[in-house]
């Protein structure tokens, strides 16, 4: 089996999309999003800005950089300009999100006699040509390489590991670049003086085990032997549907963070309604001030869309929080429901004295003919969260 798999990834995207639109930005340092950094360009990530980061913070790291709103029509845009290219180019197209996407190009290489390099270097200048944006693409034989490919490879960039270099190309990069090793899971194995893949690889999976738990010492002793048998699967549609919010490093008072768990409440399941999902776990993510993280999960007895059911249980899981969030700080909050079915195999049955499903339906049915903003909940009034980032369709 041949490096055939393409990771492709636009490069800062929403900044290139503004450099991209307006000459007077391009080459300069550019943020978008004033609160908080939703995405930064190459020329402002120079100076330390990154996504997420908040707004006083960025500039003061790059005081020269220019700040624009975000305009999420024009990156929905673009994103389907881009994917357009990718379905142009073989059917085989996983979506990651509206800037990243895996592609299979191994029967295309049969029937053309193109080598993958050639197709993906196609493939770049096309979304330059027709798009007018930079894209990074990894070539490797599995997705997991092909991922590392491209972030070893940007900004705009084409890099090929070939087969028989696979271990040679992945063991001396920092554990950074494995899937799944975040700040914390570095930090454990920096404290254990494992600072590379090829260290990672050295350990036996029983002793990743020992050291990171069941789950992640099995991923990463796999991924550092660059084992990772998923295939490419188009249409696949999201195992979980959620929305998060960044928050800078402000202190934010209790009741204004039960308002904005209100609100990524309601901007998830009116999502899994228009694509006519329903779910039964409930996921609080949360990012501490001094960059740690927390998840905690609630599993409902059955699935369900209904707005005040999926926020009874994202209050409950906000609630138990509240000692980590009053000592530590938060910068983040997010909420997904997984474990998703489809809509037609069932609702959760309600009690008498909650809003009934068909409140959710007829408040939706307002919203798509008077717009986003028509009805909203007394809570969120004149403190509605911003705009829906947008997303691959489910």
């Amino acid at each position: 089996m041949s490096e055939s798999i393409l990771h492709a990834d636009l490069d800062s995207f929403y900044a290139s999309v503004e450099q991209r639109d307006d000459p007077r930005l391009r080459g300069r340092p550019v943020i978008v999003g004033g609160g908080v950094v939703l995405a930064a360009s190459y020329q402002a990530k120079a100076h330390g800005v990154r996504t997420a980061m908040g707004g006083a913070q960025a500039r003061r790291l790059c005081p020269g950089a220019i700040v624009v709103p975000p305009r999420f029509e024009a990156y929905t845009e673009a994103s389907r300009a881009v994917f357009e290219v990718f379905h142009d180019t073989t059917p085989l197209v996983e979506g990651l999100s509206i800037d990243e996407a895996f592609l299979e190009v191994g029967g295309l290489r049969r029937l053309t006699g193109e080598t993958p390099e050639r197709i993906a270097a196609r493939l770049r200048a096309r979304v330059a040509e027709q798009v007018g944006l930079p894209i990074t693409v990894g070539v490797a034989r599995t997705k997991f390489l092909a991922k590392v490919a491209s972030r070893v490879a940007k900004p705009d960039g084409l890099l090929v590991v070939p087969t028989e270099g696979e271990l040679a190309f992945l063991h001396p990069l920092p554990v950074r670049m494995l899937w799944g090793v975040g700040e914390v899971t570095a930090g454990k194995l920096h404290g254990w003086g494992i600072t590379t893949v090829a260290e990672v690889a050295e350990l036996t999976e029983a002793t990743l085990v020992a050291l990171l738990g069941r789950a992640s010492g099995r991923h990463l002793h796999a991924l550092a032997h660059n084992r990772d048998p998923r295939v490419v699967q188009p249409g696949r549609r999201r195992g979980s549907i959620g929305s998060q919010r960044a928050l800078g490093r402000r202190p934010r008072p209790w009741a204004e963070v039960e308002t904005m768990l209100i609100g990524l409440v309601d901007r998830v399941t009116r999502r899994m309604r228009a694509a006519e999902r329903i779910g039964r776990t409930v996921t609080l993510r949360l990012r501490f001030a001094d960059y740690t993280r927390a998840t905690r999960s609630h599993t409902m007895a059955e699935a369900t869309a209904h707005t005040q059911t999926v926020l009874t249980s994202a209050r409950t899981l906000l609630r138990a929080a509240r000692p980590m969030i009053d000592s530590r700080g938060l910068t983040l909050i997010g909420i997904a429901v997984g474990n998703l079915a489809e809509a037609s195999t069932g609702q959760l049955t309600l009690p008498f004295d909650r809003p009934p499903p068909e409140l959710d339906t007829a408040v939706d049915l307002a919203r798509t003919r008077f717009g986003r903003t028509a009805v909203t909940r007394g809570v969120l009034l004149g403190r509605e969260l911003d705009a829906d980032m947008p997303m691959l369709p489910d």
